[in-house]
């Protein structure tokens, strides 16, 4: 090997493991800020939350400039709605129940918006039945993705009102159902309700039960059908951030990997999704044990994680089955739409 052939490979060695740190670099900043809000409620935010583990895996590309002038516009559309129009609910909570319409009206509604005398038509975010799970691609699953196409899905939608519900100054409590995000309200008139922005309704809790992939010790649980609070929501980030790493670096060890699950499981000890990977990365890292005693007693341990998960009611719902039980809400809007709710119509 020539001299000048030995150190251009070694440049291109550096650069490689330049590129390499600095991955790693962007996931554990991402997993110190999720860590600070967690730690200390004055420095949370879920804007900032789903952006930095979104930054992550896009090696620091994030045009954030772009996205936060994105939710500066959602948010002035928001503002007009809640002065423009006003809802059929009198109760004290009013105010609060009315920001949340407009942000509904926002992901859901066609608007017709005034610009200068000049009449525009605002249409409203859509599902994007392309990759729904993000297996092809992470960023399909991405609130970036859904602010520059307009098209989301049910990880992305229910982030994104979240979000400009906090710019508003309300919060929002995300849920889970099998392979599912939606939203959790509560109104002193109604009590609790679902807010489903993929189909655009309010369906009943029947809906999610029709999916058959819903055992009663899930619900107890808190598995499915719980008002998440926010430190539970950055939980959800925490795995977020832990699968979009997996899928930068799949040959990792799985140390990053656990470190999420491991924090995730300390704020939302029942989160399916957390129990689940924290298994498998496990299983990864015994397969790769050569001592054949210890990776018997380790296989043990195994069997009970699962065994847990099994136990706090969670049921594994096939993709291609919820994707049906996800059509199935139009298809059967009368029957599981909550009636009850007509207040949520504009004057």
């Amino acid at each position: 090997m020539t001299k000048n052939v030995f150190l251009i490979l070694l440049l291109l060695f550096s650069k490689f493991c330049a590129i390499a740190q600095n991955k790693e670099r962007l996931f554990e900043e991402s997993y110190t800020l999720l860590n600070r809000m967690i730690d200390n409620e004055s420095s949370y935010s879920f804007k900032k939350a789903v952006f930095s583990a979104e930054n992550a895996y896009l090696d620091g590309n994030l045009d954030t400039t772009f996205v936060y002038k994105q939710i500066k516009l959602l948010h002035g559309l928001s503002t007009a709605i809640i002065n423009s129009k006003t809802l059929n609910y009198i109760e004290r909570d009013k105010d609060i129940v009315n920001k949340r319409a407009s942000i509904f009206s926002i992901l859901c509604d066609t608007i017709p918006v005034d610009v200068n005398g000049k009449m525009y038509k605002y249409e409203p975010f859509g599902y994007d039945f392309n990759d729904v799970f993000g297996h092809k691609m992470p960023e399909n699953l991405f609130v970036s993705k859904l602010l520059s196409t307009h098209k989301g899905n049910c990880h992305s939608m229910p982030y994104l009102y979240k979000i400009l519900c906090e710019e508003i100054g309300i919060d929002a409590n995300l849920a889970l159902a099998p392979n599912h995000v939606y939203i959790k309200h509560r109104s002193i008139k109604d009590g609790w309700y679902n807010t489903e922005l993929t189909s655009r309704i309010f369906p009943i809790d029947a809906w999610i039960m029709a999916s058959g992939f819903v055992h009663i010790d899930a619900i107890s649980n808190g598995v499915y059908m719980k008002a998440l609070d926010n430190k539970e929501s950055i939980a959800l980030v925490l795995i977020d951030l832990a699968n979009n790493y997996n899928a930068k670096v799949p040959n990792n060890d799985g140390t990053f990997i656990l470190k999420c699950c491991e924090n995730a499981i300390r704020l939302y000890p029942n989160f399916a999704t957390a129990l689940i990977l924290r298994a498998e990365t496990h299983y990864k890292q015994i397969e790769k044990i050569q001592d054949k005693v210890n990776q018997d007693s380790l296989f043990k341990d195994l069997q009970k994680e699962y065994a847990h998960i099994h136990q706090i009611g969670y049921r594994n719902m096939p993709e291609d089955m919820y994707l049906n039980w996800l059509v199935s809400l139009k298809e059967e809007r009368s029957k599981f739409e909550n009636k009850k709710l007509n207040t949520f119509n504009k004057n």
